[in-house]
């Protein structure tokens, strides 16, 4: 992992990474926990996870076109630049008569995301090589769960001790400075192959380079068994991301100040899950990380969501969040390296705006569930299907991933061939 992290180009975009994913983990607790104070409602903090939501769903596929098409390296930097603009007007929302801002302001977040995340998860292969992938993600998901364990503590701080405000401002200085860390990546960036922008029918030829993208996911038998699973883990994602908040208040009672500790106590789980995948990932095949991370995660979450009738307090909700952090390493490097290394390059964007699409869409079902069946059946039955549907997931790529494999055909086509690798 040393040796990876001593590139200086993934340094820069991982030290970047690091320091914008502190900004959002602080805002990701700081918002929610503001709307449902100001409204005390489910549904009312399911509609701001489905404003973020919805660009994912509309925009997130036709993004990975341009990301395909444009310098990775550039796209990342300006956009980064109006992701810290974009959240300026949050200093203006005081109460729940505003609370318009803080949807609006997650759609543009939302929005300008779908280029900035498929340009960086294209352009980290290039910055590595295949061989120090693993290792690559590996460090990415360390340095997810450094922030998860800095940011959720930090978010829930400023969003106690000064409002909104503050939240808005550390993840907006997180952007800029991460936008600037890129700046300095010395690195041909644009895709192999990319084409020019069209001169004739633009909207044509941006309709034929989408269709190109979905046929390079839907020829590939791999990719098919990755993207199901990403759209049942989809459905309980978007129940977790409702229902936590008022699971860990008002169910186990934790507060505020709970909430975040909990959120953040995955992050030390999965920081010593991304060192030991750093070591070992190199020789796991990605499909059996995915797998089995996933299986564990499930297992351990029906655990956490149900544990409270017979064991009161947060003490066994604290412990076995910092166990599940470990699986859910497993998941974040299996998935990207399957993603990474199952499309050529020409087609990453694509594919992973692909994968944002119909995360997004699962996602967008299991919050609009959520959010009006949480008051009405309960939040400990609903919620207890994100850990369902990981359960069945992780059960589905083990038995369906060990005889397939992918091999990049001529100009990005795709062939299909038995695969010792997966």
């Amino acid at each position: 992992m040393l040796a990876t992290l001593r590139q200086r180009n993934f340094a820069l975009l991982w030290v970047g990474g690091l320091i914008s994913l502190t900004g959002d983990w602080a805002l990701f607790v700081g918002l929610p926990l503001f709307v449902y104070r100001t409204t005390g409602s489910t549904l009312a903090t399911g509609l701001m996870f489905m404003a973020g939501l919805l660009p994912r769903l509309a925009l997130g596929s036709v993004a990975g076109v341009f990301v395909d098409r444009w310098d990775r390296r550039r796209t990342m930097v300006v956009v980064n630049g109006l992701l810290a603009l974009s959240l300026l007007p949050l200093l203006a929302v005081r109460s729940a008569d505003r609370l318009w801002i803080v949807y609006a302001v997650a759609f543009v977040e939302s929005s300008l995301a779908q280029f900035v995340r498929p340009a960086e998860s294209a352009l980290l292969p290039r910055l590595v090589g295949e061989e120090r992938l693993a290792s690559a993600n590996a460090l990415n998901g360390l340095s997810n769960n450094l922030s998860r364990l800095i940011g959720p503590p930090l978010g829930g701080a400023l969003a106690g001790a000064v409002g909104l405000s503050g939240v808005a401002l550390c993840d907006a200085a997180s952007f800029a400075v991460a936008g600037g860390l890129v700046a300095l990546i010395a690195i041909e960036a644009r895709p192999t192959g990319a084409a020019e922008a069209p001169a004739g029918n633009p909207w044509a030829a941006t309709w034929r380079a989408w269709l190109s993208g979905l046929r390079a996911v839907g020829g590939n038998p791999a990719l098919r068994v990755v993207f199901l699973f990403i759209a049942l883990t989809g459905i309980g994602e978007g129940a977790m991301s409702t229902l936590f908040v008022p699971f860990v208040t008002k169910v186990l009672g934790g507060g505020d100040a709970g909430y975040g500790w909990l959120v953040a106590a995955q992050g030390v789980g999965g920081l010593l899950g991304s060192l030991a995948i750093g070591r070992i990932g190199g020789g796991v095949p990605p499909a059996r990380l995915l797998g089995l991370g996933a299986l564990g995660l499930g297992l351990i979450d029906l655990a956490i969501f149900n544990y409270h009738p017979l064991v009161p307090g947060l003490a066994p909700a604290f412990v076995l969040m910092i166990v599940v952090g470990l699986p859910a390493s497993g998941i974040g490097v299996g998935l990207y390296t399957l993603l990474q290394t199952l499309a050529a390059d020409a087609y990453l964007g694509r594919v992973f705006g692909a994968f944002g699409t119909t995360a997004a869409l699962a996602q967008l079902v299991g919050t609009a569930a959520a959010g009006g069946l949480g008051d009405v059946l309960g939040i400990v039955p609903v919620i207890s299907v994100q850990g369902v549907v990981y359960t069945v997931g992780g059960l589905l790529v083990l038995a369906l991933l060990r005889g397939l494999a992918r091999r990049p055909g001529p100009a990005g086509e795709v062939a299909e061939e038995p695969a010792a690798a997966l």
